[in-house]
């Protein structure tokens, strides 16, 4: 069954391969905070000193500036468990026998596309490759210090007799924590290795219901995925990072970083599109890029499918016999896989 019209069937396998077969899709993506998301480690932000730009012979672009970082897992894990969601719902996967971080089932379409490992059972490496994403403002200029305070029932912090307190106690339980601002850019390229069409549909899909990252034990932490593009190659393209420091030389370059004001997003997408176009033309891959209208027609059709809850099904169903079939030819205990 075919499902995508604007793509050429030649840039998919027929089926999951078992060895690598040097096809890679890229998905350009840009991740906007719409809330006070928390990508920290230990209690801090992530960040890293890194240089501004990647303009030779300019003080303003080589200079050392610190950004945000938004690390591999935080991106993919949310992605996944997106994925996992509609194939319980779609009772393609079953709880007890398939869980997150606990028993992996080994033959759906989130273990084989995303990978696992349960020591001597078995291990499968992700086809989905994310790297760590960076800010494209400063940290300085991308965070905020918020002051927590826990409230009695009453919604204030005097006691009102309260166990164990006494009535006009105020509450010492307070807190500082540093959020990621709104409106904060994170450019990340999601890559996935050998795509089948339903493996390519699954993972583009997990990318554009994803609503949420960041510290999942928070009640914020809104991120909308602005996909701006897609690449078809046959090796991987540039980094997070000199994508990241190629749109802050842009932006400077056209005046548009009006700190600490927040980036304009029509601005950042612009940038984005003149500036991957401008970096793939000096990859010495094949790669056939999807940009502008050629991605737009594109887009829609995958929302045309993923929309459509008979599409969305027949996809996952396609997806999941593939993983089944891929476990049964070649995952460790295959034998208790087909079994089932």
């Amino acid at each position: 069954m075919s499902f995508l019209k604007t793509v050429d069937a030649k840039y998919f396998q027929k089926e999951i391969p078992y060895k690598p077969m040097g096809s890679y899709v890229h998905f350009l993506t840009l991740r906007i905070t719409e809330s006070y998301p928390l990508f920290q480690t230990d209690g801090e932000l992530n960040k890293s000193r890194v240089r501004a730009g990647i303009k030779k012979n300019d003080p303003e672009s080589q200079k050392t500036i610190s950004r945000l970082t938004m690390f591999k897992r935080k991106q993919s894990t949310p992605e996944r468990l997106v994925g996992r969601e509609l194939l319980r719902k779609y009772e393609l996967m079953k709880i007890d026998e398939c869980e997150y971080n606990v028993k992996f089932a080994m033959d759906n379409p989130d273990c084989i596309i995303y990978g696992f490992a349960i020591g001597d059972s078995g291990s499968e490496k992700s086809k989905v490759v994310v790297d760590s994403a960076f800010s494209i403002t400063d940290f300085a200029e991308s965070h905020e210090t918020f002051t927590l305070n826990a409230l009695f029932e009453n919604g204030t912090m005097t006691s009102k007799g309260e166990k164990d307190s006494k009535i006009g106690e105020v509450t010492s339980r307070i807190n500082q924590q540093d959020h990621i601002k709104p409106q904060v850019f994170f450019p990340s390229i999601v890559t996935l290795k050998d795509p089948t069409e339903a493996s390519f549909l699954y993972v583009f899909n997990n990318i554009l219901r994803t609503r949420h990252y960041g510290a999942q034990t928070t009640r914020t932490g809104k991120v909308r995925n602005e996909l701006v593009g897609v690449i078809f190659a046959d090796g991987e393209i540039i980094s997070n990072l000199r994508w990241t420091q190629a749109i802050y030389d842009y932006m400077k370059d056209h005046n548009q970083l009006h700190l600490p004001d927040p980036l304009n997003e029509d601005d950042v997408i612009a940038a984005a599109k003149n500036t991957i176009a401008k970096l793939m033309q000096d990859e010495f891959i094949v790669h056939d890029d999807f940009l502008d209208g050629k991605f737009e027609t594109l887009l829609n059709e995958v929302k045309a499918i993923t929309g459509n809850e008979e599409q969305l099904k027949k996809l996952l169903k396609k997806a999941d016999d593939e993983a089944k079939a891929y476990a049964k030819a070649h995952i460790k205990g295959k034998d208790k896989v087909a079994a089932k």
